[in-house]
């Protein structure tokens, strides 16, 4: 994570407030707070009027990336305020719909706090110094495969480097470059003498951002549709070599959801699951099929694994999905305190 550029485009987007009329302080920066962490808590206001925020830095925000974003600036424990390098007016809208707040380099905003209204959007983006770098290579998309694996058993990441990239599905040398960003990050070290995963909680959620981000555009192998009514209801996935993910999976673990989407993960979008239930390709379609992409065996062969459950939601972003991926992800934690 690259900490400073986030630093430094907090200090940069904040220093605009004054073309508001605004003041703004930074409290504090880098507050852990239960399993999340809070960028920074800003104190934003005019005269003596004045509210704390807790304050996200995201660069590089997507319609992708959207949904992981709000699950933790929602969890903040203080009204949230995100800070971006761009904010496009398509996103500017849903982010007001939801009521929340943000800042952009650009000079876009969205403050709705008394005595602080402000709404500003279509400002072009600025190249920032610094925004464009990666948060290092294990979240490069053969990276976040071994992030996967380890976040699906922590027990693994002590594990010699070929078992880990054999289970992740990636060469062996991906695990070594992986497992030299860890420390760096945070995420690993070395505890009496073996390796532990630390802080998974954290990653997970990096891990759900960066793979809507980076990996699961590459992985969709068809969009499709049919007007066949619940027919996933109807489908044994394993007969394709399918498990399904995305809403149905998260309907079937926490009954908390009815599907308006259907995510599939297996080797092909098998012509038989096409032809049995009448899907027809479509870009936009409610039914997508994406390639698996991990090599080891899952707790139900129907189901894909909770870490990508949680990030298929979040890639979803709306609220019945933010609701459920909160139950997957609460589920997912305490699998880790084991």
């Amino acid at each position: 994570m690259d900490i400073a550029g986030e630093n430094q485009l907090l200090d940069t987007v904040l220093a605009q407030l004054v073309k508001f009329g605004l003041t703004a302080t930074v409290e504090q920066r880098d507050i852990d707070i239960a399993d999340h962490q809070v960028d920074a808590y800003v104190r934003i206001g005019r005269d003596r009027k004045t509210r704390v925020y807790a304050v996200e830095v995201k660069k590089g925000l997507r319609p992708a990336t959207l949904g992981a974003v709000l699950h933790q600036i929602e969890h903040a424990g203080k009204p949230p305020l995100l800070v971006t390098d761009y904010v496009t007016p398509p996103l500017a809208e849903k982010l007001k719909a939801r009521n929340i707040a943000f800042l952009d380099a650009a000079g876009n905003a969205f403050l709705d706090q008394p005595p602080v209204y402000v709404w500003i959007k279509g400002e072009r983006p600025l190249e920032m110094p610094g925004t464009n770098k990666a948060k290092g290579r294990a979240f490069q998309a053969s990276g976040l495969k071994v992030l996967f694996a380890l976040l699906c058993n922590p027990d693994w990441v002590a594990a010699p480097y070929r078992g880990i990239a054999r289970l992740a599905g990636v060469a062996h040398g991906t695990v070594g470059w992986v497992m030299a960003d860890l420390p760096d990050l945070g995420f690993v070290a070395v505890i009496d003498g073996e390796r532990r995963l630390l802080k998974p909680e954290l990653l997970l959620k990096h891990w759900a951002e960066a793979y809507a981000r980076t990996l699961r555009p590459k992985l969709i192998l068809g969009r499709f549709r049919t007007d066949q009514a619940q027919w996933w209801d109807k489908v044994t996935p394993t007969k394709y070599d399918l498990a399904f993910g995305g809403e149905v999976a998260a309907e079937r673990l926490t009954q908390a959801l009815r599907p308006e989407t259907v995510t599939l993960y297996g080797a092909k979008a098998d012509p038989r699951l096409l032809i049995d239930y009448k899907l027809q390709k479509e870009p936009d379609g409610p039914v997508e099929i994406l390639q698996r992409f991990w090599d080891f065996p899952t707790e139900t062969k129907d189901l894909i694994p909770d870490p990508l459950i949680y990030a298929d939601l979040l890639n979803i972003g709306d609220a019945r999905c933010l609701e459920a991926a909160d139950l997957i992800y609460v589920k997912i934690v305490n699998g880790f305190k084991r």
